[in-house]
Formats: structure tokens, C-alpha cells, sequence
């Protein structure tokens, strides 16, 4: 009987320290990842938009005329007086 209680302690402690390691893992995993969103996001320039004045990011810009716009619309309406 005491064979079997001592292995029971050692399967219990062997399962509670890998499921411990594997919790760690996966929040470093996670951590990184929102890492490497923060910086893709904070590495993006932002421009503003010729008519409104608004700032948006680059890559959501639209290019008309060698100045950008927020939108076609804005690059049609023209510079705003």
C-alpha cells in the first residue's frame, strides 16, 4: 500500500510540473507574438490626408497627385480652401 501511495506522489508532482512548464510556454508564446504586433503597428509612418487634415497610417493612404488623401473622394474634391 505504501508503494502505491508514493507512486501516485510521484505521477500527481510529475503531471502539476509539466503542466506548469507548459502554462509558461504558452504565455511566453503569446507575449512574443504581442510583441512582434506592437512593433509591426508602431513601425508603420503615419501621413496626412491634403484635404481633411486627418493622419492615418501609410498603408491605408491613397497616393494621388504627389500628395496623399484619406480617400478617392478627397483626392477628387482637391485641396481644401
Amino acid at each position: 500500500m505504501g508503494k502505491f501511495l508514493l507512486w501516485a506522489v510521484i505521477i500527481l508532482a510529475v503531471l502539476l510540473v509539466s503542466r506548469i512548464l507548459s502554462h509558461q510556454k504558452a504565455a511566453a508564446r503569446q507575449a512574443a507574438g504581442r510583441r512582434q504586433d506592437d512593433a509591426r503597428l508602431a513601425a508603420e509612418s503615419m501621413v496626412r490626408c491634403a484635404h481633411c487634415h486627418i493622419f492615418l497610417p501609410r498603408s491605408e493612404a491613397y497616393m494621388s497627385q504627389g500628395k496623399t488623401w484619406c480617400s478617392a473622394d478627397h483626392a477628387r474634391l482637391g485641396l481644401k480652401k
